[in-house]
């Protein structure tokens, strides 16, 4: 993965310039995070506190690919149990079903590293708030592309340019077009789809369904 944006600025010579996207999505992130900071302290504080009570650490951070290809620690509110990579390699051994779902869509529609509270977190999506620090530090932005480690990134082939052209974003344009009932490539699609057409109007439509389906429950 290239790390710097010398190495990255050649690959991406094709991709549409956008005003928004290059000078003002910025500045709209931190101001939408800034006023809505007291709910998601108080989410944030809440969900940490429950969390921790089982004895594990209350957050969970991952290494995932960011802008121009730069890795970052992306956070979650903990939804697995604490020795979640032991379980998971073991599950895939003793189930070829379930080793075939990870590797096609790196997600099990029956986790047994999911904790309790995991369902209702995930059904609502609370468990990602945290991912509102990253936006601050500029890692992420609200409105992108789902963030995923370096060894899913190969899973986008050549269309990793329009991955790494903006920052990943908490929601996006596949959470909010039935992401549990499109295969990996149609996300791609959908990723590179997003990345030709950043606008305003097209950031705040995807926050506000992403609202929708939060009060809905449909996440996951």
């Amino acid at each position: 993965i290239p790390g710097s944006v010398e190495q990255f600025a050649t690959s991406r010579a094709e991709l549409p310039f956008s005003l928004y996207a290059n000078f003002f999505k910025r500045s709209v992130d931190v101001l939408l995070v800034l006023l809505a900071s007291p709910m998601i302290l108080l989410v944030v504080g809440t969900l940490y506190a429950v969390v921790r009570s089982d004895g594990g650490a209350g957050f969970f951070g991952q290494r995932r690919v960011g802008r121009y290809g730069k890795e970052f620690l992306c956070w979650k509110i903990r939804t697995m149990q604490p020795n979640a990579a032991e379980m998971l390699k073991q599950h895939l051994a003793e189930n070829p079903e379930a080793a075939k779902e990870w590797e096609e869509n790196r997600k099990l529609a029956d986790d047994p590293r999911i904790t309790k509270i995991a369902k209702i977190l995930r059904k609502t999506s609370l468990d990602e708030f945290p991912q509102f620090w990253n936006v601050l530090k500029g890692e992420m932005s609200i409105v992108g592309p789902r963030p995923v480690p370096a060894d899913e990134l190969r899973k986008y082939g050549d269309k990793d340019v329009f991955y790494k052209a903006v920052r990943p974003g908490i929601t996006g344009l596949w959470q909010v077009s039935g992401r549990n009932d499109i295969s990996y490539e149609e996300r791609v699609s959908l990723d590179q789809t997003y990345t030709k057409s950043v606008g305003f109007f097209s950031d705040m439509m995807i926050i506000l369904k992403t609202v929708d389906a939060m009060l809905k429950r449909t996440g996951g």
